[in-house]
């Protein structure tokens, strides 16, 4: 792992010390996985205290900045940051935000809402089907019953005009994470025809073959 993830340590905004270990093994493990189903690429990882931008259930969050960078954000303070550390939750994260990096050297994360969620929803069904685990809590805020009986609208998801922290972190008019959830159902749907979709697939579907997929299912109107 060491010659293909490069982790940078950013210490001045607070003692990580601690939690390197934990980190360590966690992305050896992801990059191990990864390499189970694709070729793995080179990035810099960095890891950095930023209460901030922690999820407060978890003590930690991610983010992909371009197709070879991604970082995690730590919370030391989070009672929750240790257990969740070590009981494959970062795991998951690590292999969630690569993805993000592998489809930005595609046809990258998006510039409409719809594509957004589409990006956020492959990365998360991507983590679901490598390691054989369930939705994240961010990818089931809402029954897919209630998705169903409100579906959005595709001029909506077309728009690049939209609030991303409205509509993925519940910061405006729209439910937490609703975003995500959206986008993790619109991509199930669409594996209902793609099942055994290649590796390159995964990473470079188009965001408007998902969505014509939600809109076959009831989950986007026109």
């Amino acid at each position: 792992m060491n010659d293909l993830w490069k982790m940078h340590w950013l210490e001045a905004s607070g003692d990580i010390e601690h939690y390197k270990p934990a980190i360590v093994r966690a992305a050896r493990i992801a990059c191990e996985q990864l390499s189970s189903t694709m070729r793995v690429p080179r990035l810099d990882m960095l890891i950095q205290c930023m209460p901030e931008a922690a999820i407060p259930e978890f003590g930690f969050s991610g983010r992909a900045y371009n197709r070879t960078l991604f970082c995690l954000n730590l919370d030391p303070e989070n009672p929750n940051l240790i257990q969740m550390l070590e009981n494959g939750t970062l795991v998951r994260q690590i292999l969630h935000e690569v993805h993000h990096c592998l489809r930005m050297r595609g046809p990258g994360y998006g510039w409409t809402l719809g594509e957004a969620m589409v990006s956020e929803g492959l990365a998360g069904q991507f983590v679901s089907w490598l390691l054989n685990t369930a939705a994240e809590p961010w990818e089931r805020a809402i029954a897919l019953n209630e998705l169903l009986a409100n579906p959005v609208a595709l001029t909506t998801l077309q728009s690049p005009h939209y609030d991303h922290s409205a509509w993925f972190y519940g910061t405006g008019d729209y439910r937490r994470w609703y975003g995500y959830t959206l986008g993790y159902q619109m991509v199930a749907v669409w594996l209902r025809d793609n099942a055994e979709c290649s590796a390159e697939k995964w990473i470079n579907v188009t965001a408007d073959e998902v969505i014509t997929a939600g809109l076959a299912n009831g989950l986007v109107k026109k």
